[in-house]
């Protein structure tokens, strides 16, 4: 096959910008010939970039100051109802964030997590990757019937969980980023996508890659927004093959290592079944501060789950082993590429959300 490269250095350079998910495109030799010397390699291309002009053209922006006038006191809800609870436990922080990354990852940002099963809709609450992992649906019950007070049928059950999470990730220590509002809330769920578009704990490196990679998140992403880490727990389902498997491996002979090792296998029971709800703190030492420590416990080998070990140890980290050592070194690095990242992710949209999509008074439920 041809590699014919659509954005080499001179050749419609500006259009380029909007073709970055089609820069390569794959001809035989022949083919790419053919296309070239009848001049139709420039009319792919901007057939290509008129569609992807016209899909932008059909979704609303995001805006910093969308509730400006509709509901001018939407930031400050959100913020101190997220100060309450996280003083109270410091641990809703990460309940929040894991809430608002599992929302993103299936259908977009569009509040499809928070929605409850009835007759006519499955949610995604009890998908495999969920049933047991998701918490924290109350606080944000919390804020939406504060904002509905101040401000009915105005804001966003999707906004308010982006909005949270980075207020969250600001109460424990973590950086700030500008967070762009204006989506909409699904009146659907993606229970099976749940299952397909989430990593999990026992992934290997090229699979967690390829799943940012389809919602159009880079491997500096991945590497950046697994940082998340540094706060919140696991369970013991979801760490047993790891330290009954090659834990001993990756940390070595470390003192502190091996002590690490056998409180976790106090909490964790090699029987499944036993002990598979056990929790236990990702970052073993800082719990509760969103620092750049659960890069640190990679370099050490002490990763908790498969699929972060995997970033620093996976005889494919070449890319990714160099940015653990980076953020490992360098936390305000860490930091600003999280933000950047976090924008990212909550700029994943459900494009059916802005045409059939709504402002749902209740977050569990579509209106009726």
């Amino acid at each position: 096959m041809y590699l014919y490269n659509t954005c080499s250095k001179g050749f419609l350079d500006n259009l380029c910008v909007s073709l970055k998910p089609f820069n390569k495109i794959r001809f035989s030799k022949k083919m790419a010939a053919f296309l070239h010397s009848k001049g139709l390699i420039l009319r792919l291309i901007v057939i290509l970039a008129l569609s992807i002009i016209a899909l932008h053209a059909s979704e609303p922006p995001l805006t910093l100051d969308y509730y400006k006038s509709t509901c001018p006191s939407m930031l400050e809800v959100v913020r101190k109802e997220m100060e309450c609870v996280v003083l109270s436990d410091p641990r809703n922080a990460a309940l929040i964030l894991r809430l608002h990354f599992h929302d993103c990852f299936v259908q977009g940002c569009d509040a499809s997590v928070l929605l409850d099963d009835t007759i006519t809709l499955q949610g995604e609450k009890r998908a495999s990757n969920n049933i047991h992992a998701l918490k924290g649906f109350r606080i944000i019950d919390r804020i939406k019937n504060r904002l509905e007070s101040d401000c009915p049928d105005t804001v966003s059950c999707a906004d308010i969980l982006t909005i949270a999470a980075r207020d969250a990730v600001i109460l424990v220590g973590g950086p700030y980023w500008p967070v762009p509002l204006g989506r909409k809330d699904s009146k659907t769920a993606g229970y099976a996508l749940s299952d397909a578009n989430l990593p999990t704990a026992d992934d290997g490196l090229l699979s967690i890659i390829s799943k940012f990679i389809y919602q159009g998140l880079s491997v500096t992403d991945m590497v950046a927004l697994s940082g998340a880490h540094t706060i919140g727990m696991a369970r013991c389902v979801n760490f047993r093959d790891r330290i009954y498997g090659d834990f001993s491996t990756t940390a070595g002979t470390n003192p502190a290592s091996k002590s690490y090792l056998s409180k976790l296998k106090s909490v964790c029971s090699p029987i499944k079944g036993s002990s598979d709800q056990n929790e236990s703190a990702i970052d073993y030492v800082t719990p509760n501060l969103f620092d750049n420590s659960y890069y640190q416990m990679l370099l050490r080998g002490e990763g908790l789950i498969n699929s972060d070990q995997e970033l620093y140890s996976s005889v494919l980290a070449v890319e990714t082993k160099k940015l653990v050592q980076k953020y490992a070194e360098n936390a305000v690095a860490f930091f600003e590429q999280f933000a950047e990242s976090m924008v990212k992710m909550g700029n994943i949209t459900n494009a059916d959300t802005y045409t059939n999509g709504e402002v749902r008074r209740n977050c569990r439920f579509v209106n009726t």
